[in-house]
């Protein structure tokens, strides 16, 4: 897990020099065919990727996006009105028929279908019309590390491709040494808190929220920690009834119009005798743990999970657990 979440950078880097020509494609494809509506499809931490390509897409285009139940069409069969929709797919293996067969619904239906697949071989990358390789390279941990990364990065891309927005897709470009970095800063201040504990509140907001999710699940799989992501925003009506001394909080400050308010979540949660790890970039002086940053507050949940990968690998060896093999799990899931 370790390994493969410090070669994100690389990953990365290879993937940006691949499908320029393909994502130019798709964002002119996108511009002059405007979407009636917007829908994802995926498990996961491909889900919480997904999560994260939906807030650029209505941050920055405006179109409303929604997270599709599967079961509506694996096994509800809904009648879904199809029809100029655009459908996009995040999955590692692209293997499991509860993605796969949305995407031919689509597809069937008159929708646009994107693929974002580390596996360009696999029955989802067949089904989509437009299949964006994630180029992640084999991925053996069952922990997903990079291939999660590499699926954040499409995503942006996507985004800023249909926006047609230089400034950002230049950022994007500058990605590789953001994540290098990110694997350089020191987060033990976290190992002697999370060490011991049984349980977690994992807390973001907006754009950072996608990476409170992923982080939830990282410490379930991982170090066998009872973990829950909130929005800042929730936190305060029931979780709040879980605060107790002691109790801790891991709350990503990334950067944007959410962060002042989670760094005052942070100091009400000490006030409540909360444990509280405050993950913030190093100009915030409250902060417990140093977030990285990237070339836009945009892009910067990317850098932001490549820095917890490597303190969730520590964690789990810290705790007497081997990261590689999280018990009851497999690399590939498939449900219907």
């Amino acid at each position: 897990m370790l390994k493969e979440a410090c070669s994100s950078a690389e990953r990365v880097a290879y993937q940006l020099t691949q499908d320029r020509d393909r994502y130019v494609e798709l964002g002119a494809h996108l511009r002059a065919k405007p979407p009636t509506s917007v829908v994802t499809v995926a498990r996961g931490s491909s889900d919480h990727a997904a999560n994260y390509a939906a807030y650029l897409i209505m941050q920055r285009l405006g179109r409303i996006v929604a997270s599709l139940p599967m079961s509506l069409v694996t096994l509800n069969k809904a009648p879904l009105l199809a029809k100029d929709a655009l459908a996009i797919a995040i999955s590692q293996s692209g293997q499991s028929p509860d993605v796969v067969k949305p995407i031919s619904y689509f597809s069937q239906g008159g929708a646009t279908t994107v693929a974002l697949v580390n596996d360009a071989t696999s029955p989802l990358a067949q089904a989509a019309q437009w299949t964006m390789p994630l180029h992640a390279g084999p991925e053996l941990s069952v922990a997903a590390t990079k291939s999660f990364i590499t699926s954040l990065v499409a995503g942006a891309r996507l985004a800023g491709h249909w926006q047609n927005d230089a400034a950002f897709l230049d950022a994007i470009e500058q990605l590789p040494e953001a994540l290098t970095a990110a694997t350089q800063l020191d987060w033990s201040p976290a190992l002697e808190v999370l060490t011991p504990a049984q349980r977690i509140m994992v807390v973001g907001r907006g754009i950072s929220f996608p990476v409170a999710l992923e982080s939830a699940l990282k410490f379930k799989e991982t170090s066998v920690i009872q973990a829950e992501a909130f929005s800042g925003a929730e936190i305060k009506h029931g979780p709040m009834a879980l605060i107790h001394d002691g109790y801790p909080l891991l709350i990503f400050a990334t950067r944007g119009p959410a962060q002042d308010g989670l760094i005052k979540l942070a100091e009400e949660m000490r006030g409540r005798g909360a444990n509280v790890l405050l993950a913030a970039p190093d100009n915030i002086k409250e902060r417990n743990l140093t977030l990285p940053v990237a070339a836009t507050p945009d892009l910067d949940p990317i850098v932001a999970i490549q820095a917890f990968y490597v303190m969730a690998a520590n964690l789990s060896v810290a705790r007497g657990l081997d990261p590689d093999k999280p018990r009851h799990l497999s690399k590939v899931t498939k449900t219907n």
